[in-house]
C-alpha cells in the first residue's frame, strides 16, 4: 500500500514485469491499477482465459468496463450472448450478473478490466459469496 505521508508518484505498468495470479478455472490475473500505488477512484487489470475457460457468472458493487485484448470471446448477460471482437468494449452498470467466455478450444482470450471503485467487489450470482476483487490477487 502506499503511504500516506509520501506524495502520490505516476506509474508506467508493464505487464511483462508484473505478478500475475492464478484465479483458479482456467484464469490468471494480472493487476494494474490498484490501491497499492495510491489508486484511489478505479482499479484495472488483465485477465487470461484458457481456451475454453468461462468464469462464473457474477456482479459488481460499481460499473465495470472490459475490452478484449486478444481471442475470441462471448460476453453472457440478461440471458442473451453477445460475440465479442478484439477490442471491444463493454459498459456494465452495478449489480447486473454476467460473464465472459473463452469460444476458443485452442488459443488464450485475454480481457481488459477496469471497475469504478478501488473497492469493488464480486458476488458469485450462484451462491451470493461476495469478496473483494482485490482478494484476487493475494493468491
Amino acid at each position: 500500500m502506499s503511504n500516506p505521508d509520501t506524495p502520490l508518484q505516476p506509474q508506467l505498468l508493464r505487464p511483462s514485469e508484473l505478478k500475475s495470479h492464478d484465479r483458479g478455472g482456467g484464469a490468471r490475473t494480472t493487476p494494474l491499477v490498484s490501491p497499492a500505488i495510491g489508486a484511489t477512484g478505479f482499479i484495472n487489470g488483465i485477465t487470461e482465459f484458457g481456451p475454453g475457460v468461462a468464469i462464473p457468472f457474477h456482479s459488481h458493487n460499481c460499473e465495470e468496463s472490459v475490452m478484449l485484448l486478444e481471442g475470441e470471446a462471448v460476453m453472457d448477460i440478461g440471458g442473451k450472448e453477445y460475440p465479442v471482437q478484439v477490442f471491444d468494449t463493454t459498459w456494465i452498470p452495478p449489480n447486473v450478473s454476467h460473464r465472459f467466455r473463452n469460444v476458443s478450444a485452442t488459443k488464450p482470450m485475454k480481457i481488459l478490466w477496469t471497475y469504478a471503485s478501488s473497492q469493488a467487489t464480486r458476488t458469485l450470482t450462484e451462491t451470493g459469496e461476495t469478496r473483494p476483487v482485490s482478494a484476487e490477487h493475494a493468491r
